[in-house]
């Protein structure tokens, strides 16, 4: 595991390691807290992955150059491309089976799914939208994260689309679920 100083310094890992994991915390917040105590619990399997960290109160130019705007932030770059973006504070073996889900190959001929196109409408407090956000994730479920709370035209916009204020709100190919119902969430992504 390792500090990361600078966007510099990162941008030198990313040059000789394939895959790279980086943790972007603030120091002195919860969420950031329990994040950075269980990701430096974790044993990661994933092959030839570099674990890294930095804290953005010490640390100014990594986080506006890949444009993450909250934190905790867990970010997956492989072969220096930044690939993945996860949020939020995980178990040191939630943060494991997210390492080994990208590491994860799908062997050959086998037809996939297209991924349908999700956004999750969230704030920074909402304990429901952390939830949401931890279901997509552990089900491997790619999507857009919003903070409404950050921005005052998509909140506008939300509402105008669905006719409620609460969060969290997820669109999964324009159908609106307000709240964690996590029986239709399921059922539009196809989740078992």
């Amino acid at each position: 595991m390792k500090g990361i100083a600078s966007l510099n310094i990162l941008k030198e890992e990313l040059g000789l390691n394939e895959n790279v994991w980086l943790l972007l915390f603030k120091k002195g917040s919860s969420q950031s807290d329990c994040a950075v105590d269980n990701f430096t619990k974790t044993q990661t399997r994933a092959k030839n992955a570099v674990l890294c960290y930095a804290d953005v109160n010490e640390v100014r130019d990594i986080h506006p150059e890949y444009k993450i705007t909250s934190v905790p932030t867990l970010m997956n770059f492989e072969k220096g491309e930044l690939k993945n973006i996860v949020k939020g504070c995980y178990k040191p073996e939630q943060f494991n089976a997210i390492f080994e889900k990208a590491a994860f190959i799908v062997s050959e001929g086998v037809e996939k799914t297209p991924q349908k196109n999700v956004t999750v409408y969230t704030t920074p407090t909402c304990t429901w939208c952390t939830t949401i956000k931890r279901h997509l994730q552990e089900n491997g479920i790619k999507y857009r994260e919003i903070n409404v709370a950050a921005d005052q035209n998509a909140a506008e916009e939300m509402v105008r689309r669905s006719g409620q204020q609460g969060v969290p709100q997820t669109d999964i190919n324009g159908q609106f679920i307000v709240g964690f119902d996590k029986t239709r969430i399921n059922s539009l992504l196809g989740i078992n």
